[in-house]
């Protein structure tokens, strides 16, 4: 039987989880873009910047939803349900994104729908190997942390 404050998250930890998620992200794609588009690092990484703090309020939303409609308690996250997690929070962020990398960098959006696409291309599978290698590192802290209170009681 396992306990419920194991796979409960509140906000500090959705905020830190979306925080750790798209500073990486950041750290990869700001140089990577200026180069591929051959526009400075400084106009890149503000876009990343801007993009990147999008997606964390839209991460800490969709996540939230995500665990509601499927919690871990009752779904377990196999290739297939990471997958679709992560197929569903690109394909609703590129919604966002479109418009404003269309706005910030002066470009259609046809323009904007293919760097887009490109984002799309980096952050599906990064966005399912970040979650799952997150899970698996925070089941073993919050099993620790368990296995100490239990010591301490």
């Amino acid at each position: 039987m396992q306990n419920d404050n194991l796979h409960r998250r509140k906000l500090p930890e959705r905020i830190f989880h979306a925080v750790c998620f798209e500073g990486i992200a950041t750290a990869i794609l700001a140089p990577t873009a200026a180069y591929l588009m051959q526009r400075s690092v400084l106009e890149m990484g503000g876009l990343t910047i801007i993009l990147a703090t999008t997606a964390m309020v839209w991460n800490i939303i969709y996540n939230a939803i995500f665990d509601r409609l499927w919690p871990v308690t009752r779904v377990t996250r196999t290739a297939k349900i990471r997958a679709f997690h992560a197929l569903g929070f690109e394909c609703g962020f590129i919604v966002i994104g479109v418009s404003i990398v269309s706005v910030v960098l002066g470009v259609t959006l046809m323009q904007a729908l293919t760097l887009e696409i490109g984002f799309f291309l980096f952050f599906l599978p990064y966005t399912m190997l970040y979650n799952w290698v997150y899970d698996m590192l925070r089941e073993r802290v919050m099993k620790r942390r368990m296995q100490r209170a239990m010591v301490r009681s």
